[in-house]
């Protein structure tokens, strides 16, 4: 059975100042989605679920999926604030819809095999795809054995303002202790930085580990995601700003002892568009890539 690959490409991309995920970057009008995809196709997998917001679905099935009829088997499923499960309430003045592992699960019912998840906007490089797909093969019917693709928190920082990342900590065996979510990472004075909870700079090395929302998992954790998600919502349905992450879940399923999550250290190098400015060095960097023949001049 060939794993199915899950982007998340629903975001608004505000910092961006547009729909990033459509932006075409590539020699011949390629999106970061398409490297994705031409990866994950060489790589083994055998599907591609895409999360997006169903007002952009006209554009978005122009522009991306178009190009990629009889290459590979791509499917739809859209992310609102009101896609929550049956039985339960929220803020009716919540507009965002709930973060990562909402979006993730609004794929629950098409995916039941291995599955990636990646966010749209983000250049993994051909190395984690081949990684992960060989781990999800190897893995297939072992439940909650999961895995993700650990970079150096150094190599994923912009130039151009904070990020926000998962950061890693892991036991000898190369499996996922913890992973928390910090905002406001970036480079101070040689340094690097975050905040925590509350408000403090926190100097961390280089070579942390850290998510970049590349993630394998076994069919079961969409199950996890529902029952997560019914208790996020019971503890903060009511705020306006709260996100069920997907590295909170699978923290809690780490330390409740339901999961491993094995921390896949990858050669690839990340690369994206948090911000507007970002653009100009990741379109030199795909340039370099196609030139040095890592990639086709023309993707599809």
């Amino acid at each position: 059975m060939k794993p199915t690959l899950l982007v998340l490409a629903a975001g608004m991309g505000s910092r961006y100042g547009g729909l990033k995920q459509l932006d075409r970057l590539g020699p011949n009008g390629e999106t970061i989605m398409d490297y994705s995809v031409f990866d994950a196709h060489r790589a083994g997998f055998g599907k591609v679920v895409f999360v997006i917001r169903e007002d952009f679905a006209e554009d978005f099935r122009n522009i991306v999926l178009a190009k990629y009829a009889n290459k590979i088997e791509c499917e739809v499923c859209f992310q609102s604030v009101d896609r929550v499960p049956q039985g339960v309430s929220y803020n009716p003045e919540r507009q965002k819809p709930w973060g990562t592992n909402h979006a993730l699960l609004m794929a629950k019912d098409i995916i039941k095999e291995p599955f990636m998840v990646i966010n749209a906007d983000d250049f993994y490089g051909k190395e984690s795809f081949e990684l992960i797909a060989k781990f999800l093969q190897e893995n297939a019917d072992k439940a909650g054995a999961y895995c993700m693709a650990g970079y150096r928190v150094g190599n994923t920082l912009s130039e151009n303002g904070s990020v926000s990342r998962g950061v890693c900590a892991t036991d000898e065996n190369g499996n996922l202790t913890t992973v928390v979510e910090r905002t406001n990472i970036e480079r101070i004075n040689g340094e690097v930085i975050y905040k925590d909870e509350n408000q403090n700079d926190v100097a961390i090395s280089e070579n942390t580990p850290v998510s970049m929302n590349m993630w394998g998992f076994t069919p079961e954790y969409m199950n996890y995601s529902e029952e997560g998600f019914r208790q996020f919502l019971a503890q903060h349905g009511q705020e306006l700003k709260a996100e069920f992450y997907i590295p909170t879940l699978v923290n809690d399923l780490i330390q409740a002892g339901k999961a491993t999550c094995h921390v896949i250290d990858t050669p690839s190098k990340w690369f994206g568009v948090t911000y507007a400015d970002d653009r100009p060095r990741v379109v030199a960097k795909i340039k370099e890539l196609v030139e040095r023949g890592d990639y086709p001049e023309k993707l599809f």
